[in-house]
């Protein structure tokens, strides 16, 4: 398996997985860099959506100019046109023969999924390394509950998150746990990754588990250092999660 984010935008990345069969393509926001990395080889097969917004599934329309059979996987939103087979929850996604474990993430919204197979995971805007998605339509506990799920999966999993957000979410982390030797050394590679024009995508989920705040809620350091920004004490994990989530949004990084 061949697995390549193609850059879009100004941090996206549309996820490819290939192999001699032909590629998944997961959330394609823009056609351009599909049809340039088609011109060079690439053949979809089929196109995996995780969320409704533009920025995800805008490049979907021009894509089935030039592949009008292409199978399309997508939650079971009215947003999100063109869709051939609608997933949700402990759906399977099956085509070409890939296999892909549907797992429903709402918080950044409310009908996002993320597709789990082949030791990869594909999760929108819900994950992201050091961080997690805003919540556009979902609540704390909803938002939590997700991370939980996806945190729960294999320790070798590699994460493949919508945007490349991962330097500016090494700041605020470390802010949160500055005494975290594990994250301390994923931000260094995040900043020689960066400094060489490199994505720091996949990484993998047993790395979140160790240094994203947002998967350590449970962590006393992580808690009371919520707990002292919101100046009171915290105990409950929704309340740490939801306090910590503010803490991010006003963040300047």
């Amino acid at each position: 398996m061949r697995l390549q984010p193609l850059p879009a935008f100004q941090d996206n990345y549309i996820w490819t997985l290939a192999n001699d069969d032909g590629a998944i393509l997961v959330d394609p926001g823009e056609a351009a860099p599909v049809h340039a990395a088609a011109d060079a080889g690439l053949r979809p097969v089929a196109v995996l959506l995780t969320h409704h917004h533009p920025d995800h599934t805008g490049g979907l329309a021009p894509l089935l100019e030039r592949w009008p059979g292409l199978p399309v996987f997508a939650p079971d939103d009215a947003r999100i046109a063109h869709a051939t087979t609608r997933v949700s929850d402990g759906d399977t996604a099956d085509v070409a023969g890939w296999r892909f474990e549907v797992i429903a993430v709402a918080g950044h919204t409310r009908s996002h999924v993320a597709f789990h197979g082949h030791g990869h995971l594909f999760c929108g805007d819900t994950l992201f390394s050091l961080g997690c998605g805003r919540m556009f339509e979902g609540t704390p506990a909803q938002m939590l509950a997700s991370l939980d799920r996806l945190a729960a999966l294999p320790p070798d999993t590699l994460v493949c998150c919508g945007h490349e957000y991962s330097r500016a979410n090494a700041a605020f982390a470390r802010t949160v746990d500055p005494d975290n030797a594990a994250l301390r050394r994923r931000e260094q590679e995040i900043l020689d990754m960066r400094s060489a024009s490199r994505p720091t995508l996949p990484v993998a989920l047993a790395t979140e588990r160790e240094c994203n705040p947002f998967l350590r809620v449970d962590v006393d350091a992580v808690r009371d250092a919520v707990s002292a920004h919101a100046g009171r004490n915290l105990h409950d994990r929704v309340d740490v999660f939801a306090a910590l989530r503010r803490w991010k949004d006003g963040f300047g990084a």
